[in-house]
């Protein structure tokens, strides 16, 4: 037999104080009684006394999940590794859906985390550049928790870097997957020139899934600044002539992504379809299936051991003593 939560024993010596509390008491109104000399003979209370404090004794110790081991089991997990590419830059904040594309891509990041099921998620912001903020995992309350901070001042800087987001991703899954690996972009498609595609081309990895979404509008909207407290539009960004600067969704790169890397596009939208289609085309690929692990199996005891101490501890607590306690 095992303990499973060894450290619950310290509970016995709870009752094992009190039982020797009481004895001291039972002896010391022993010793009055006997110089009074008075008659002073409880056979009833004493044996009251020992069910109901070997009851207590059984119920603290089932605290300490006894059980019996039966042998061995094996399991292991299956899934797919998947990097979700977050565009931070600043025209992100444009509120041609609302409130923001900034807000609507991690609306869509929060449902596809909802629906993954052992699938391993990792998160990669980029801006001007890139880095892993969060490893890939199959947490996903940390995941959402990562997601939750996730904002446009997380990387200083103007532009966008998406050739180096997926660098770190493609460089990431090298390292830690062996089946098909995705990548998933959620940008508005703002970027100088075909970096990203061009990157994309030379990594022809066959097991390297890419789909976009975007998140935007072919009308666009203007590039709002914020104060200090991140609260108020104090003004909106403008470029070397000082006019103000508009934001368009700009499909034609993602699209390229998409196509090059194996996958599809998608266009964000309020009833969030493009979420289901995507998880549709991921269950079709192919999952890794990690080690076999061999685990333990036990069968737990404890409820014996609480049964047996809540029958003693009644059974002491309704013993009526026919004595009176003073005879």
């Amino acid at each position: 037999m095992e303990l499973k939560y060894p450290y619950n024993t310290a509970f016995i010596a709870l009752a094992a104080a009190a039982a020797v509390f009481y004895a001291l008491s039972f002896r010391k109104k022993e010793k009055i009684m006997a110089q009074l000399h008075l008659d002073f003979k409880m056979p009833l209370a004493a044996m009251r006394s020992a069910l109901v404090f070997f009851g207590l004794a059984l119920a603290a110790f089932s605290l300490s999940g006894p059980q019996v081991f039966t042998g061995y089991s094996e399991a292991g997990k299956t899934g797919l590794d998947i990097y979700v590419l977050m565009d931070t830059s600043k025209s992100m904040l444009v509120s041609d859906i609302k409130p923001n594309r900034l807000a609507m891509a991690k609306k869509i990041a929060e449902n596809l985390i909802y629906r993954l099921d052992g699938d391993r998620i990792g998160f990669i912001p980029f801006a001007s550049d890139a880095y892993v903020q969060m490893p890939l995992t199959d947490d996903y309350q940390l995941a959402q928790m990562f997601l939750s901070v996730m904002d446009t001042d997380m990387i200083s800087g103007g532009g966008t870097n998406l050739a180096a987001a997926i660098k770190l991703a493609n460089d990431s899954f090298k390292r830690t997957s062996s089946a098909d690996m995705v990548i998933i972009i959620l940008s508005d498609g703002e970027e100088s020139g075909d970096a990203s595609v061009k990157l994309l081309q030379n990594i022809a990895e066959p097991n390297l899934k890419v789909y976009a979404i975007g998140i935007g509008t072919e009308m666009g909207g203007l590039v709002p600044v914020y104060n200090n407290s991140g609260e108020t539009i104090v003004d909106y960004m403008k470029d070397g002539a000082g006019n103000p600067v508009t934001s368009r969704l700009c499909a034609d790169t993602l699209i390229k992504l998409a196509k090059e890397g194996g996958g599809s596009y998608y266009r964000a939208g309020l009833q969030g379809i493009e979420i289901s289609s995507l998880v549709s085309e991921l269950s079709e690929l192919k999952r890794y299936t990690s080690e076999m692990e061999k685990t333990r199996r036990f069968a737990p005891l404890y409820q014996y051991f609480l049964g047996g101490g809540m029958l003693m501890f009644l059974a002491g607590w309704f013993l009526q003593d026919k004595y009176g306690g003073s005879k």
